[in-house]
């Protein structure tokens, strides 16, 4: 394992933001497992959480007006440093940053023990959750969250809390899904009002945007 202070990196045209390495799930497709960046960034493996100072620090090195979008994903969950993410975006949007992303598993709430979409009112434009799967069974078997069963249910929760503080709220799968399971992670996004989004398999070595 390969560990460097990469911090801020491209993809496509957006910037994303890596703040953290810790992540509550294990899932069985997770690209960091197969290698130490993505779509050729430099190693994403921190040397050590950064500090505010030093993604302020970052970010200051960069055109941010030149990116269609900044999202927070990197090699970890973004909202195990949700004090962080929260600053960094009100510090974004200071900057005059028109649309933010956040790429998550939707697990906030049991990471933190309490709700927290409403802190993403007026800082976060978009919510990307990694629905994986339709149902409970397979979610878990995929996913494989240490909160066990209660993280099926509470991630569905945080989506509809997103709903009433971030303007676009979405649940993503890849396109690798059954049949079935797609067609149920449809229906469910249905159910609860969520966009849905089917995003292609990629190995670490492609890109997105």
């Amino acid at each position: 394992m390969q560990k460097a202070m990469t911090i801020a990196y491209e993809v496509g045209k957006n910037l994303y933001l890596n703040i953290t390495n810790r992540c509550p799930c294990a899932c069985t497709f997770c690209l960091r497992t197969m290698s130490d960046g993505v779509y050729g960034s430099d190693p994403l493996w921190l040397e050590h959480e950064p500090a505010q100072e030093e993604i302020i620090a970052a970010l200051q090195k960069l055109s941010l007006e030149k990116y269609p979008e900044i999202v927070f994903c990197g090699y970890g969950e973004p909202t195990e440093r949700l004090d962080v993410l929260v600053e960094t975006a009100r510090w974004l949007k200071a900057q005059g940053v028109k649309t933010i992303r956040l790429n998550t598993n939707g697990l906030s709430d049991l990471i933190h023990g309490e709700p927290t979409a409403e802190r993403l009112e007026g800082l976060i434009d978009i919510v990307s959750i990694s629905l994986n799967a339709g149902t409970e069974a397979a979610y878990l078997d995929v996913t494989r969250p240490k909160f066990g069963r209660i993280a099926y249910r509470a991630m569905q929760q945080f989506a509809m809390d997103c709903k009433a503080f971030v303007p676009k709220v979405m649940f993503t799968v890849v396109d690798v899904l059954d049949a079935s399971e797609m067609e149920a992670s449809k229906k469910l996004a249905e159910k609860l009002g969520v966009d849905f989004r089917v995003r292609p398999y990629e190995d670490a070595s492609s890109r997105r945007d």
